[in-house]
């Protein structure tokens, strides 16, 4: 019993010893990070860019992105353009299909199926 007693007392100080253990404070502050939107001050150092090579970069992709959306709106409106074209030759067709069905019952003589005499 004495044993059985120890072996438990054992483990379960083993399991609380082990287990893992959350620190709050320290850890959560690390897990944030903050974004400078500066450029470097040190002049001399290593990858510093000046002002004015960052305000021309800055300047160069805002006209790339104005670039991309102006090409965007022209196919936008190629598409549109194609669409209605596309309209439009369906409407001629149906209607030369209209005028040619029509022309072929004129020039046809009518007659009834049911008696096969002219009708007029």
């Amino acid at each position: 019993m004495k044993n059985l007693l120890s072996a438990v007392f054992m483990i379960s100080l083993v399991m609380v010893a082990c287990s893992k253990k959350e620190t709050p404070g320290f850890a959560a502050d690390q897990e944030m990070k903050i974004h400078y939107d500066t450029a470097a001050v040190d002049s001399f150092s290593a990858g510093a860019t000046s002002v004015d090579i960052v305000r021309q970069i800055r300047m160069s992709s805002q006209k790339y992105q104005d670039s991309i959306k102006q090409a965007e709106k022209l196919q936008k409106e190629e598409q549109k353009l194609k669409e209605e074209l596309e309209k439009e030759n369906k409407k001629k067709l149906e209607e030369e299909k209209k005028k040619t069905e029509a022309d072929k019952k004129k020039a046809t003589p009518e007659t009834s199926p049911a008696t096969g005499t002219k009708t007029n």
